[in-house]
Parts: C-alpha cells; sequence; structure tokens
C-alpha cells in the first residue's frame, strides 16, 4: 500500500526530530539513538500541523517506511541510522559476505580511487540486498550498484554494524574492496 502525503511528511518530520535535531524539538537521545516513545509524541504534537498525531500514526510510518529507518523498542523509538548530530553506537556484528551500496555514475571514479566514505554521514551505510542499496542511490542520480566485499575489508581492518532490517554501517571501505556491478 503507497504510503500517504500525510505519513510522508510525518516521516520527514520524524527524521528531522531523530536524526538530525532532536535539541530542537527538546528531545534527548541516549547514546543508540532512543527517547521514550511519549517524550516524542509529546514533541511531535507542539509542532504546527502535527498536534493530532497518535501513537497509532507513528507506528504505522515506523512499520510502513520502505527503507525501515525508524525502531520502536518498548516503549522507545529511534532512528536506526543516517544521524547528522552526535554519532550514534552499535555493537560490531560479522556481515554477509557481500554488501551493496547504491551511489551515482559520477561518484564512482572517486569512490574507486579513495573508497567509500561517509561524507556528511557518520558512517557508510551498506545494505544486504538490491534493493534497498539501489532505493539509496536512486535519488542521487544515474544509479550505479558497488558490490562490497565484506572479507577482504575485514581483513583491511574494517568494522560492521548492523543497524536493522539489511542495513549495515561501516566507517569507511577501502576501493580495493568495491567494485561496480551491472548498472540497475
Amino acid at each position: 500500500m503507497p504510503i500517504s502525503k500525510k505519513d510522508i511528511g510525518l516521516s520527514k518530520l520524524m527524521s528531522k526530530m531523530l536524526r538530525h535535531s532532536p535539541g530542537d524539538f527538546g528531545l534527548v537521545l541516549d547514546g543508540e539513538g532512543f527517547c521514550s516513545l511519549g517524550d516524542f509524541l509529546t514533541a511531535l504534537n507542539r509542532v504546527s500541523g502535527f498536534e493530532d498525531v497518535r501513537p497509532e500514526d507513528i507506528q504505522r510510518v515506523v512499520r510502513e517506511c520502505e527503507k525501515q529507518r525508524f525502531e520502536i523498542a518498548e516503549d522507545y523509538i529511534r532512528a536506526r541510522y543516517g544521524h547528522s548530530h552526535e554519532r550514534i553506537t552499535y555493537e560490531a556484528a560479522e556481515p554477509p559476505s557481500v554488501l551493496y551500496h547504491g551511489t551515482n555514475r559520477k561518484a564512482v571514479a572517486l569512490i574507486m580511487a579513495e573508497g567509500l566514505l561517509p561524507m556528511s554521514r557518520q558512517y557508510v551505510h551498506l545494505s544486504e540486498g538490491l534493493h534497498f542499496a539501489a532505493l539509496a542511490g536512486k535519488r542521487r542520480g544515474e544509479l550505479v550498484i558497488l558490490e562490497v566485499d565484506t572479507a577482504r575489508a575485514g581483513q583491511k581492518g574494517v568494522r560492521f554494524y548492523y543497524a536493522g532490517n539489511e542495513v549495515w554501517l561501516a566507517d569507511r571501505i577501502p576501493a580495493e574492496c568495491c567494485r561496480p556491478i551491472a548498472d540497475q
């Protein structure tokens, strides 16, 4: 079922609150990026146009967000990845042998020279499947999918972190661990 315009607006505001500027909304996130669902709803309801948002609206956006950006655990909510404020910590984990990264054709030469870098983000974002890599890369221009050899990266000291729902994070990926696969 396609997400409604209202839910798209709510998802964007949730991203701003949980990923980019929680302090602007009076939210305090713990070291893993969580805040209480009650505090989050209170802050959300103070924003003009979102006064009538209920817990079930938040749960629906969390459940139906195609990129699975958010997570609810008991009575707490967080953005899984993509934070631009303080660094969120994750436990290191053993990734699948191959992960994927979606990018644009213009960036490939630089990536193949310097590797995958987080740029303005805290981590490089990778996915277990082509679908999420394509979703991430499509918004950047002409899509190219890179395949990442995680065993080789691990031998070079790269640590991987599982953010949930097929999304993996790393501080950087050396160029020799990446290769473009067929254009999508």
